[in-house]
């Protein structure tokens, strides 16, 4: 039976502060848990209601479904809960293609990313601080796994561009043809926000503008959701690597 402290420390691990007060994030369901036990990530403590995981058995609790209820954020829990111990957060080698993120909000929408960003080989994913939480509950379950393959690091985005020797692409409704434009092999994908799109300061640090053309005869669509826009993006870069 889990203790009254268990249960106050997990549903604490629901928002932000109490992940950041405590280090500690939550996964859940068969296969999630499976791919962070897999990797780098250390298991504080996993709580099942099957005997399923290798892992250390002073570290796994056999629960009741009623239990796992108490302190699952999902309506269907499935199976399993693991705790894991936020890692430290490792800057990202300037290599290869970068997604960066301009206060990307919605937690769906990140997780998504990321599964794409370990679809497509992106190694590291930048993100400003004011975009979500990568160790939100919604956004690890999206992910399905692939934040264990995928270095995600939270920086000021405008300095962090600057920084930067490489090329960086923007994503705008005015710009050059995604289909048709040269694209290189390495290079910074910048995505921006759900309702604004790219802010001004990160829109001054663009390179090159770039927009993927819309084909419906209406055109009464405004935007891409941006998940969907980084799944293009993502396909036409990597598609040029084929083609060379």
């Amino acid at each position: 039976m889990l203790s009254k402290n268990q249960i106050k420390l997990i549903k604490s691990l629901g928002q932000k502060k109490g992940r950041q007060q405590n280090g500690l994030f939550i996964v859940e369901g068969i296969k999630g848990i499976s791919e962070f036990l897999k990797s780098n990530y250390k298991l504080k403590n996993l709580y099942t209601t099957q005997s399923i995981f290798e892992a250390p058995e002073d570290l796994i609790s056999e629960i009741s479904e009623a239990d796992l209820k108490k302190i699952t954020a999902l309506k269907n829990p499935n199976t399993a809960l693991a705790i894991f111990e936020i890692p430290e957060s490792i800057s990202s080698q300037e290599k290869g293609l970068i997604v960066a993120l301009d206060a990307v909000r919605d937690p769906g929408n990140l997780g998504t990313i990321i599964r794409l960003c370990d679809w497509y080989g992106v190694k590291n994913l930048v993100c400003s601080h004011n975009t979500v939480d990568c160790y939100n509950s919604k956004v690890v379950q999206a992910t399905m796994g692939s934040l264990t393959r995928v270095n995600l690091q939270y920086v000021d985005l405008v300095n962090y561009l600057e920084s930067c020797k490489t090329d960086t692409f923007g994503t705008f409704l005015e710009g050059e043809n995604i289909y048709t434009a040269s694209l290189p092999t390495e290079g910074i994908i910048i995505l921006g926000n759900e309702a604004n799109g790219i802010s001004k300061a990160i829109e001054a640090k663009v390179d090159r503008k770039v927009t993927i053309p819309q084909f419906g005869v209406v055109k009464a669509t405004e935007s891409l959701n941006v998940a969907n826009a980084a799944a293009i993006l993502l396909s036409e870069f990597s598609r040029r690597t084929i083609e060379m």
